[in-house]
C-alpha cells in the first residue's frame, strides 16, 4: 500500500480539474510590469517616431494663418451706468451670451454656436462668388477658436491660399460682432416677457399664503405659536416638579403610617417609640404614666398582696389610662390619615392639570406646524416676487443698451491685413508622432516581452498557473551589500531576515493541512538553477528551528549538492540504504546550524537512480522515515526529463515546485505541469524564488537590532570595564533564551 492511500493529500481535489495555463492573455497588472520592465525600449521608439514627424512636417509647403482676438467683456460707458445695477444680464462683469464664458463648459458652448451652420453658412455664401470650391467642411476643419484667457478668445484660420484667408478672416471678424449684437438684444427682450410672466402668478400666490395666515390666527386665538408653546411648557415643567414634590411627601407619610400600624399591633411595653406618636406629647405623658404604674406594681407586688388597697388603687389608675392612650392614638392615626388624603387629592388635582396641558400642548403642535408651513411658502413666495420686480426693473434699465458688445483687440484688421505663413504643422505632426510613437513603443514592448517568454514576478506566476503561491524568496543580495568593516553584524542581520521568509514558508504550507497534517513532501523545479535545493535546506532549517523534527533527503541521485550546502560529507546516503540494506539510522547526520535537523545525503551515484526510487525498499524507507519524523523533506532532480521527481511525490504529501524568477520559461512551466496532471501527482503549491522585488518585512527590524548589537560591541571594547562585562553576560542570556 502507497503511502497516498495512508494519508490522504491536502490537495487531492485539485488534481480533478486542469490547471489553468494561460500564455496567450495579459491582464492590465502584467501589461503595466511590461511597460515598467522595456520603459527604455519605449522611450526610444517614441522618440524616433516623433523625430520622423517633426522632419515631415518641416519639409512641407508652407501655409498662410490669419488670426484676430475678441474681447467678450469690454467696459463701455453703458455698462458702466448699469454695472451698480443688480439683476441685470450684464451685471457681475459679464457681457452677453458668450461673454458670460467663466468655467470651460461655458467656452466649450460659445466654440461650438461660433463653429455652428448659423454663423458660418452666410460667410461661405459671400466668398464661393470668389471660391467656388470652398465648403463648410473645409472652413471647419482649418479654423481654430480657442480661449486661453478669460473674456478674450482667439480666432485663427489656416489655408494655403493667402487671400482666401484674408477675405475669410475679414468677414468672419464682421460675423461674430454682428452675432454678439443680435445676440445681446435677443436676450434681454426674452429675460424681459419670461419675467412679466412669472411675476403674476407669483403675486396671487403671496396674497394667497396671507390670507391663511391671518385666518389660522384668527381661528387659534395666537399671535404667535412658537411663544404659546413656551409659556405651556414652562406651566407643565412647575406643575410636574409639584407633582414630584408631592408623591415624595406622600410616600414618606404613607410609610410613617405603615410604621404606625406596625407599632401600634404591639403591647405598649413593646413598642419601640413610632417616631409620629414620640412626636405627641400628649400620648408620651400617658404612655410615661402608664410605664410608672406598671413600675410601681412591680415594684410593691414583692410586699403587697392583690387584693391590698394600694395594689388595687394602681390597677385602677392603670386600666383608666389605657383608654385614654387608645383614643390618643386613633386621633393620630386620623390626623396622618387625613393627610394622606389631602395629599392624595393633590396628586389627582396635579394629574388632571398636567393631562389637560399635555393636550394643549399636542393641539398646538398641529396649529404651530401648519403656521410654520405656511409661513414657510409665504416666505419663498416672497422672495421670488421680489426677486422678479428687481430683475424686471434692471432688464427695463439694461434695455436701452444698444452698443456692441463685443470689440476687436486689434483694431488694424478692418484694413486689409496680410496673412504671414506658418509652420505646416510641426506641433501637430510631433504631438501625432509622439502619440503614434508611444503606440508602437508599447506594441514592440509587449511583443518582446512576449517573445522572451521568462516569468519576471511572482504575481505573472501566480495569474498564469492559479496554483498557491505559498513564498516568495528575494535575491540573496537583496539582503546582501555589507561592507568589510561591519560584515559579521550586517550578515548576521540579512541571515534572519533571510530566514524569516521561510519560517512564514512553513507556516503556509501547515496553514494546507488543517485536515490531514503534512508530513512528508518533494521540493522540485521544472528545470536546473532554478534554487530548488537551496530553498529545500532554508525551509528544513526554519521547520526544525520551529520545534519540528526534521529530516532532509537529497533523492537527487542524479547531481546531489545538499551535502556541500548543509556543510557535510557525502559518504555514506540514500543508495546505501536501499542497495545494501543498510539501517537508516546509520546513515543520517545532524545538522551543525540547526539541533532538530537531520539530513540524509544523496551517497554514491547509481547507474539508475529511477529504479532505486521506485522499488519497494524505497517505499518502506519512507514509511518509516514518516513514522520516525514530524517533516520529510526530499530535494530531487528537475521535473523535465526525468520521473524521480513523480516517483517520490506518490509516496507523500504532495509536491512543491520552485520557480526561479528571471530564468523560468513559460512554455517549460507549461509542459512540466502538463506531465504533472498527467501523472496525478498532487501539487501544494509554487514557491517564487530570486524575486527582485520581495523584501521582508523582517529586515529592517533585523538590521536596527545587528546595529544595535554593533553598537554594544563598541561601548564594551571602549570601556574595559565590569559594567560592560555585565552587558556581555546579560546579551548572551538573552540570545540563549531565544534560542
Amino acid at each position: 500500500m502507497l503511502k497516498s492511500d495512508k494519508y490522504p493529500h491536502p490537495l487531492s481535489q485539485a488534481n480533478a480539474t486542469p490547471l489553468n495555463i494561460d500564455e496567450d492573455e495579459l491582464n492590465l497588472g502584467q501589461i503595466a510590469t511590461v511597460l515598467r520592465r522595456r520603459i527604455l525600449l519605449i522611450a526610444g521608439i517614441t522618440a524616433v517616431v516623433a523625430t520622423a514627424a517633426v522632419l515631415k512636417a518641416e519639409t512641407d509647403p508652407p501655409v498662410y494663418q490669419g488670426s484676430f482676438e475678441i474681447l467678450t467683456n469690454p467696459v463701455t460707458g453703458e455698462s458702466k451706468v448699469i454695472a451698480d445695477v443688480p439683476q441685470t444680464i450684464n451685471s457681475s462683469s459679464q457681457g452677453g451670451l458668450v461673454a458670460s464664458a467663466e468655467s470651460e463648459k461655458q467656452v466649450a458652448t460659445t466654440v461650438k454656436v461660433l463653429q455652428s451652420h448659423r454663423v458660418l453658412d452666410p460667410i461661405i455664401e459671400k466668398l464661393q462668388v470668389k471660391y467656388p470650391d470652398l465648403t463648410y467642411s473645409e472652413i471647419l476643419n482649418d479654423l481654430t477658436i480657442q480661449s486661453n484667457q478669460p473674456n478674450i478668445l482667439e480666432i485663427a484660420y489656416t489655408h494655403p491660399d493667402q487671400k482666401q484667408v484674408s477675405d475669410f478672416s475679414k468677414l468672419l471678424a464682421d460675423a461674430y460682432l454682428n452675432y454678439s449684437l443680435a445676440e445681446r438684444q435677443a436676450d434681454v427682450d426674452q429675460a424681459i416677457v419670461f419675467v412679466n410672466k412669472q411675476r403674476q402668478p407669483l403675486e396671487q400666490t403671496v396674497k394667497f399664503w396671507q390670507n391663511k395666515m391671518r385666518d389660522l390666527r384668527l381661528s387659534n386665538n395666537l399671535i404667535d405659536p412658537l411663544q404659546k408653546g413656551q409659556e405651556l411648557s414652562g406651566q407643565i415643567a412647575n406643575l410636574q416638579q409639584q407633582r414630584i414634590e408631592t408623591r415624595v411627601q406622600l410616600e414618606q407619610l404613607a410609610a410613617r403610617y405603615e410604621d404606625l400600624q406596625k407599632e401600634l399591633a404591639q403591647q405598649p411595653g413593646e413598642r419601640a417609640g413610632n417616631s409620629v406618636l414620640s412626636e405627641n406629647v400628649r400620648y408620651q405623658k400617658i404612655l410615661d404614666q402608664i410605664q410608672g404604674a406598671d413600675i410601681t406594681i412591680q415594684q410593691q407586688s414583692a410586699v403587697l398582696t392583690d387584693d391590698n388597697p394600694r395594689m388595687v388603687t394602681l390597677k385602677q389608675t392603670k386600666a383608666y389610662l389605657l383608654p385614654l392612650l387608645a383614643q390618643e392614638e386613633s386621633r393620630v392615626q386620623k390626623e396622618l390619615q387625613s393627610r394622606l388624603r389631602e395629599l392624595s387629592a393633590r396628586d389627582s388635582s396635579l394629574d388632571e392639570k398636567i393631562r389637560g396641558l399635555n393636550s394643549e400642548v399636542r393641539s398646538l403642535a398641529n396649529v404651530s406646524r401648519d403656521y410654520s408651513n405656511i409661513e414657510r411658502e409665504l416666505q419663498i413666495v416672497t422672495d421670488a416676487l421680489n426677486q422678479f420686480t428687481a430683475k424686471q426693473q434692471a432688464l427695463q434699465i439694461e434695455k436701452a443698451q444698444k452698443q456692441q458688445p463685443w470689440q476687436l483687440l486689434d483694431p488694424k484688421l478692418a484694413k486689409v491685413n496680410e496673412p504671414a505663413p506658418v509652420s505646416s504643422g510641426a506641433k501637430k505632426n510631433l504631438a501625432l508622432g509622439g502619440i503614434l510613437g508611444l503606440l508602437l513603443g508599447v506594441g514592440v514592448a509587449l511583443a518582446v516581452d512576449k517573445l522572451s517568454n521568462i516569468f519576471y514576478t511572482s504575481k505573472e506566476l501566480k495569474d498564469s498557473t492559479r496554483l498557491p503561491l505559498l513564498g516568495i524568496v528575494p535575491l540573496r543580495k537583496e539582503l546582501g551589500g555589507a561592507t568589510q568593516e561591519s560584515v559579521a553584524g550586517v550578515q548576521q542581520a540579512n541571515r534572519a531576515s533571510f530566514f524569516e521568509v521561510f519560517r512564514s514558508l512553513y507556516t503556509n504550507i501547515l496553514l494546507l493541512g488543517s485536515d490531514v497534517p503534512i508530513r512528508s513532501l518533494v521540493i522540485s523545479s521544472v528545470g536546473q538553477g532554478d534554487g530548488k535545493s537551496t530553498v529545500a535546506v532554508q525551509l528544513a532549517q526554519a521547520a526544525a528551528a520551529m520545534g519540528q523534527r526534521v529530516l532532509l533527503v537529497d533523492a537527487n541521485l542524479r547531481a546531489p549538492s545538499l551535502h556541500n550546502l548543509v556543510g557535510l560529507m557525502n559518504i555514506q546516503g540514500l543508495t546505501d540504504v536501499i542497495s545494501q540494506d543498510l539501517d537508516w539510522n546509520n546513515v543520517i547526520e545532524r545538522s551543525p546550524q540547526e539541533e532538530n535537523l537531520y539530513v540524509m545525503s544523496a551517497g554514491p551515484i547509481p547507474p539508475d537512480s529511477v529504479r532505486l526510487l521506485a522499488s519497494q525498499k524505497m517505499q518502506d524507507l519512507m514509511d518509516n522515515l514518516h513514522a520516525n519524523f514530524d517533516l520529510v523533506i526530499y530535494d530531487t532532480p528537475p521535473l523535465l526529463g526525468f520521473a524521480d521527481a513523480y516517483l517520490l511525490a506518490a509516496n507523500t504529501n504532495g509536491m512543491v515546485l520552485v520557480a526561479g524568477l528571471g530564468k523560468l520559461k513559460r512554455t517549460e512551466l507549461h509542459q512540466a505541469l502538463e506531465e504533472v496532471q498527467i501523472s496525478g501527482t498532487p501539487i501544494l503549491g509554487i514557491i517564487a524564488n530570486k524575486s527582485k522585488d520581495a523584501m521582508p518585512a523582517s529586515y529592517n527590524y533585523y538590521q536596527q537590532y545587528s546595529q544595535q548589537n554593533r553598537s554594544l560591541e563598541r561601548v564594551r571594547e571602549d570601556a574595559g570595564s565590569e559594567v560592560a562585562s555585565s552587558l556581555s553576560i546579560s546579551s548572551s542570556l538573552r540570545r540563549s533564551r531565544r534560542r
